[in-house]
């Protein structure tokens, strides 16, 4: 695997696709600049070799060119980041971007514009790639949250690049990361899987099942795991069509020695409403009417039992509603036990987006091992599945 670290970058230029996809307030103000963090150690490594960058990125969805997807909007929180003013280019192709990119200087920055302003660019079209690829000397990409896509920025670019071609730090993070988990992991090894639906972590479930040794099911799943085994689940969430297949997950994981913790009880509410009555109810038992919002307090110690006897955690969507304050303890509690845990010398690894959301509104971000950057791309790779922005630079 090569990353930045193995090229010296003296008097050369990188062209790095970084994930500058970043949320915008109505006045056109970077929200959350994770993204351009974790990007710094990539372009500052670069700049202190001696070379210079040109940074391509898209953001948002627009159709065609729109001046509300201008990169030109977050260059002052990139340079504020960075430290660096940077050269903006009107366009990411085209023979004035390329002089632009020509003429920089040792410790120079060029931001392109929006690169989906092009419909070359989601369509992985070659000619696009190429007039991109005349940008620079090195590739680098660093876009994990777009490593699951075969644009022409994260895939076909690389081919015209042969042998200069690396992963930036966060990239190489990322992947190290996740093979952490599924591959390199001091055992035991936990899953903690979470969110409203078995369905969109059925494949998950099944690929990593072979790599853990305990699995933690939380969230609104649990009501199809629970209903498929004759419990009573009220009004809870459940998908009716997946019961057999939740039945399948539990057997497989019986035979592979795995063990699955399911909430025993739960906090129920009268309406999925933070100011609804609630009550402690055994999670078979919810009564009609009735929802179950959160883990209950047998759940939390159950669950706090089982994350601090694992040495590798990877924990992918919240245990509750933890938008609404009456039902975020299930989730903050699981979060103290993976920080306890972490403290006591195990990885964890924090991926997919609520759960992302739930570390950062709750200030665990710091405290555990690695949060990721991607939430699709993350899930196709704990999925087993080989994402085209990393194959393009292993190939």
């Amino acid at each position: 695997m090569k990353t930045i670290q193995d090229f010296n970058f003296e008097n050369k230029r990188a062209l790095i696709r970084v994930d500058f996809n970043v949320p915008l307030n109505e006045k056109f103000e970077v929200t959350d600049s994770t993204r351009i963090e974790s990007a710094k150690p990539t372009i500052i490594k670069v700049l202190e070799d001696g070379g210079s960058c040109v940074l391509m990125s898209h953001l948002g969805r627009p159709k065609g060119v729109q001046d509300e997807f201008s990169l030109k909007h977050i260059e002052n929180a990139i340079e504020d980041i960075i430290g660096v003013e940077l050269i903006i280019a009107s366009d990411c192709i085209g023979e004035e971007v390329e002089v632009m990119a020509k003429n920089l200087k040792p410790g120079e920055i060029l931001l392109l514009e929006n690169l989906r302003f092009h419909k070359e660019e989601t369509a992985g079209d070659k000619q696009f790639a190429e007039q991109l690829s005349k940008l620079g000397d090195i590739y680098v990409n660093d876009a994990f949250g777009t490593a699951h896509r075969a644009h022409a920025s994260t895939t076909i670019v690389a081919k015209f690049f042969p042998e200069n071609k690396c992963f930036g730090a966060l990239l190489a993070q990322e992947i190290e990361s996740i093979d952490k988990v599924m591959k390199t992991g001091e055992k035991p090894v936990l899953a903690v899987l979470g969110g409203a639906k078995v369905s969109s972590k059925i494949t998950i479930i099944e690929n990593i099942l072979d790599k853990i040794d305990h699995l933690i099911i939380g969230g609104g799943m649990t009501f199809t795991f629970i209903k498929a085994q004759g419990g009573r689940i009220g009004n809870s969430i459940c998908e009716d069509d997946k019961m057999e297949l939740a039945l399948n997950i539990l057997k497989q994981a019986k035979e592979k020695n795995v063990q699955v913790h399911l909430p025993v009880d739960v906090l129920a509410a009268n309406a999925f409403d933070n100011n609804a009555n609630t009550q402690v109810v055994d999670v078979d038992s919810i009564p009609d009417g009735w929802q179950g919002l959160d883990t209950g307090p047998r759940s939390k110690m159950m669950f706090d039992e089982v994350v601090k006897q694992c040495k590798t955690i990877l924990w992918n969507g919240p245990l509750g509603v933890f938008e609404m304050e009456s039902f975020a303890s299930g989730t903050i509690e699981l979060g103290n036990s993976i920080v306890e845990a972490t403290k006591n010398g195990a990885f964890s690894l924090v991926g997919g987006g609520d759960s992302v959301a739930a570390v950062k509104q709750f200030g665990f971000e710091s405290k555990v091992s690695y949060v990721s950057t991607g939430g699709g791309a993350m899930l196709e790779s704990l999925e087993g599945k080989t994402l085209p922005g990393i194959a393009a630079i292993m190939d």
